[in-house]
């Protein structure tokens, strides 16, 4: 996953982002208030890990600022300030977690991964997903490329669903296997990078601009 961390503690930050890389996710970091108001603004993320309270420019003045044009990216709030009335506030404010500090690194992993894998189930809104002249019609189950079909498995086709739905955005090994396979399984296992394989023989094999891209070490995107 690509996440946003907006948080002035720098021992705190650089845990976070250190065990989050260490998990496969890419993490982009900034202390300041003004700058995470930029960032929210400019560019889409998978997750975002918020302080509440920040220099700058509060936090949930930020949350209320990319509520106000994105209603869909996860927000995991942080904050020392853990009373009931102020985890209500973060809630009601946009956000879609809150965690007090100081809080067990494992806990914030994990409820990081359920927000990004929230997000990837998420029905599509759209009976059709158009990327450059690929287009998967979720209502027919068909897939063609520059008008032409492309015969895919239910499996593959349930693999490129889930690039399609967070297209340009990198979708982990761990997301693919638990949406794709709905099992917990190895995630050394290879069966991610077969399946891949094939659908990029499928999708990009006639096509002189490949739309299937891996992001080493985290898994896969699909853009133009």
């Amino acid at each position: 996953m690509h996440i946003l961390l907006v948080e002035d503690d720098d021992d705190l930050a650089r845990h976070i982002a250190s065990g989050q890389g260490q998990s496969g996710h890419v993490v982009e970091r900034c202390s300041d208030g003004r700058d995470g108001l930029v960032r929210v603004a400019s560019e889409q993320y998978d997750v975002i890990i918020l302080d509440r309270m920040l220099p700058g420019v509060d936090g949930l003045k930020i949350l209320g600022a990319l509520r106000a044009v994105d209603s869909d990216t996860p927000v995991l709030l942080l904050s020392a300030l853990g009373e009931v009335d102020e985890r209500v506030k973060g809630l009601r404010a946009g956000g879609d977690d809150y965690l007090a500090k100081p809080f067990a690194f494992s806990e914030l992993l994990a409820r990081v991964e359920a927000l990004g894998r929230r997000r990837v189930a998420a029905p599509e809104t759209s009976s059709e997903i158009r990327v450059a002249d690929l287009v998967i019609d979720f209502a027919g189950h068909s897939v063609t490329r520059d008008a032409a079909r492309i015969e895919l498995t239910t499996r593959e086709f349930r693999i490129l669903s889930c690039l399609a739905r967070n297209a340009g955005r990198v979708v982990t090994r761990a997301m693919l296997l638990e949406q794709v396979w709905d099992y917990n399984f190895d995630p050394q296992t290879n069966i991610i990078d077969q399946h891949i394989s094939n659908l990029r023989q499928k999708i990009d094999r006639d096509s002189a601009a490949p739309l299937i891209h891996t992001v080493r070490g985290t898994g896969y995107v699909l853009r133009a």
